[in-house]
């Protein structure tokens, strides 16, 4: 699938929050993101593994080289700065089977105000009307339920448990797996 049409800076969908906006990823966006994943508190629950800025480089420059290559990744920005807040995409888009999984993160300044659940319930309509797909998934460790709730406040349904799903610094840990389709979209 190639998304290019999609996610050039017209055809996002809005993040759903006064201030902010999604945006492509840029190269310049690794420090600011850098800044907020180096914070145990965001990736505790995680299975992020950051060994430094290089790593975000190496990420970001990925997203930026293959646009069709089935993940995608947006920046939450501050509308007056630009300035990245967060993230939102796909670590995979798997066209012919009409599903992605999504993946997020905030900066721990904008936590509990419902800006991660408007930018996922954006996001998973967006990808379920425009980019025609039918299901997008999620795995969430299973420790972390602040993003268990988002994914419930935007309508996703707990469908199991994954045991030793993946590994977490070194450990293998248990994931749920929730999902949203476009049958669901009457819902929240």
């Amino acid at each position: 699938m190639d998304l290019r049409p999609f996610i050039s800076e017209g055809a996002l969908p809005d993040a759903g929050t006064q201030g902010l906006r999604l945006r492509r990823l840029r190269q310049q966006d690794a420090a600011d993101w850098h800044e907020y994943l180096r914070d145990e508190a965001v990736t505790r629950h995680t299975s992020w593994q950051l060994a430094g800025i290089a790593d975000l480089d190496s990420l970001i420059a990925l997203y930026l080289s293959s646009p069709g290559s089935g993940c995608v990744r947006l920046a939450i920005a501050d509308a007056a700065s630009n300035r990245l807040r967060g993230t939102i995409g796909f670590n995979e888009i798997a066209a012919a089977h009409g599903r992605a999984e999504i993946a997020y993160d905030l900066a721990p300044t904008l936590w509990n105000r419902g800006i991660a659940s408007r930018a996922c319930a954006a996001v998973t309509g967006w990808a379920l009307q425009s980019l025609g797909l039918w299901r997008v998934q999620a795995t969430v460790l299973d420790a972390n339920l602040p993003s268990r709730r988002v994914l419930e406040h935007c309508g996703y349904r707990p469908e199991g448990l994954l045991a030793s799903y993946r590994m977490v610094r070194g450990q293998p840990r248990d994931f749920w797996i929730y999902a949203r389709t476009r049958g669901d979209l009457a819902a929240p």
